[in-house]
């Protein structure tokens, strides 16, 4: 990752106005520490819900790229995509249980069990106007789906098996940082400069996908910047 923080790389990469959009939205959780009174429990069910909308492009993803030849290519999406929902689902789900019980010991009660429905609620409501920040992060996404990937003709070379994974990987190298945070943060008494180190962890690993975005649109001459 360091070898792409060079001063060429990162001028060449945030000319993009689209690169300063992402590095908005992924900062903008600072506003909801500092006016809203977020703590560290709310940020990281904003990751989490940023998982399920990174898988659900991933999905969409997957189903464009297996037709880049020939529409038949969608019969194999008839058992990668139930596949790939269940598996990733469940994943998420695990996921999200321990960021339940987290969430429920951050604030003195005992932990619960809750199905995939009542994860969900239960993040959208763990933190004021969290649904704002949810829906920003989707209309980005949905954004640079539709510009890179199908506009840009990403999907054209692009390989259905490394959509499918790619997701699991941002989850794990992420996250694992994240939880090793948020519980030092926790040990601590969410001190507020720690839950900011927390969001500038996320915008880092940000700009380093940034990057790597920038890298296949110039690897790519069709693509549009």
């Amino acid at each position: 990752m360091l070898s792409f923080l060079n001063r060429e790389t990162l001028a060449r990469t945030y000319r993009d106005p689209v690169a300063w959009a992402i590095l908005a939205v992924d900062l903008f959780p600072v506003v909801a520490v500092l006016t809203l009174g977020w703590g560290v429990a709310a940020l990281v069910f904003l990751y989490w819900l940023e998982n399920l909308i990174i898988g659900a492009v991933a999905l969409a993803k997957m189903s464009a790229a297996s037709m880049k030849e020939s529409p038949i290519g969608l019969i194999g999406m008839v058992f990668l995509g139930p596949f790939f929902i269940i598996h990733y689902g469940m994943f998420c789900f695990v996921h999200g249980i321990f960021v339940a019980s987290f969430a429920e010991i951050q604030i003195g009660n005992n932990p619960e069990f809750f199905g995939p429905f009542g994860l969900v609620d239960l993040a959208l409501a763990s933190g004021a106007m969290m649904p704002l920040f949810v829906w920003t992060i989707i209309l980005l996404q949905a954004f640079l789906y539709a510009r890179d990937f199908i506009w840009g003709r990403e999907y054209k070379t692009a390989s259905v098996d490394a959509m499918m994974v790619a997701p699991y990987g941002r989850v794990v190298v992420l996250h694992i940082g994240i939880f090793a945070g948020a519980a030092a943060m926790a040990a601590f008494g969410q001190p507020l400069w720690g839950v900011l180190a927390l969001i500038l962890l996320r915008a880092l690993w940000g700009v380093f996908l940034t990057i790597r975005r920038r890298n296949r649109l110039d690897a790519a001459p069709q693509l549009q910047s």
